[in-house]
């Protein structure tokens, strides 16, 4: 393809995005969705670990470079920011390189809280920041049965995968 100027018709891009607990009186905050019982993530933003991962999966699907890139950690414009500005600006992004969203599927990785009851709000809760059907997001949680920072407790992370479709007429 390469010299044709036709588009893959898909590419897949993958993330990892990883927060310590903070110290202070934060919300957690998960895919947009606030989660009782833990205290909120230490970073410049929300530190939604869920929206960064996402945001990042899309933006490495058409090889647009990352979060910390776009959007250091030293501009005070994004101090405390929503991380739902973050997928929308990797949303743009992905549409101006000729690609829609064709599904992301992430996963959650934590020790505590538990997360089962608060994953269906979060799934819709992407979905909405995404602006598609449900059907074409997927949210699971798992922990690492006490292995790493997250085993002891000490935050949270988040996996994630995104695919992307070339546009007809692209």
């Amino acid at each position: 393809m390469s010299g044709t100027g036709a588009l893959p018709p898909v590419r897949v891009g993958q993330a990892v995005d990883a927060h310590a607990f903070a110290g202070d009186d934060r919300v957690l905050r998960l895919g947009g969705v606030a989660v009782p019982g833990a205290p909120g993530l230490a970073g410049h933003s929300d530190g939604d670990v869920v929206l960064h991962a996402v945001a990042d999966a899309l933006l490495g699907a058409c090889a647009l470079g990352d979060l910390g890139a776009l959007f250091g950690t030293d501009d005070p414009a994004y101090a405390g920011a929503d991380s739902a500005v973050f997928v929308g600006q990797a949303l743009a992004r992905v549409a101006g390189a000729g690609y829609a969203l064709g599904n992301v599927d992430a996963t959650i990785v934590a020790q505590r809280p538990r997360l089962a009851a608060h994953l269906p709000a979060i799934r819709a809760s992407v979905a909405a920041v995404l602006d598609v059907e449900e059907a074409l997001v997927s949210v699971t949680a798992t922990s690492t049965d006490g292995l790493g920072f997250t085993g002891r407790g000490e935050g949270l992370a988040c996996t994630a995968v995104a695919t992307v479709l070339a546009r007809t007429g692209q």
